[in-house]
């Protein structure tokens, strides 16, 4: 899809081009393989978002893996947490004894990771760590750190490669910055 087409359409510009995430994504592959050496982690994408991160992911990474979904809202149609995080669908593996990675497309306030960390330490994992695509610190509200981060960004709403706004740009291959008079409009 042509990133012209969606010009006119809430989006201010681009933040990260595909190739800079298609880099970046294949040294967190390298990354994780080193640290995960003769093991099999299972990686849980948070859906919606992260599923494009975490297919990518996944395929970078040199060893057997094995992964699992859930699916949490913590923003509904909103461009700001509501705080309150709720899981829509729920793992399908165990994760006792595990070596489990956390795969989600943004760190923000931290709110929903320090919810889902807690959640899944209950479920005795041999470890957990979290491997974000985004992070932007200066909104933290909880004191959350990823292990493995794609890139640190700027206090802006970001859409494309799964991020979404209302549903909609998922399938932008580049991250953008949304127009920030789009909360108002209709995408």
């Amino acid at each position: 899809m042509s990133a012209n087409r969606w010009q006119n359409h809430n989006l201010d510009r681009i933040l990260i081009d595909s190739a800079t995430i298609q880099k970046r994504v294949r040294e967190m592959g390298q990354e994780i393989a080193r640290d995960y050496q003769g093991r099999s982690p299972l990686l849980v994408a948070i859906l919606k978002g992260a599923s494009i991160f975490h297919a990518d992911l996944v395929r970078a990474i040199d060893l057997q893996v094995a992964f699992d979904f859930m699916a949490v809202e913590s923003y509904g149609a909103s461009t700001q947490s509501s705080g309150a995080v709720r899981i829509l669908k729920d793992l399908d593996e165990s994760l006792e004894g595990r070596d489990v990675i956390l795969v989600e497309d943004i760190l923000d306030t931290g709110l929903t990771l320090n919810y889902l960390m807690h959640n899944l330490r209950s479920r005795g994992p041999t470890s957990l760590k979290i491997a974000v695509l985004l992070n932007k610190p200066s909104r933290r509200i909880v004191d959350v750190a990823a292990d493995y981060v794609g890139f640190d960004i700027p206090d802006d709403f970001v859409i494309g490669y799964g991020l979404d706004f209302k549903q909609q740009y998922r399938n932008l291959p580049d991250v953008w910055i949304l127009n920030p008079s789009a909360d108002s409009a209709r995408p």
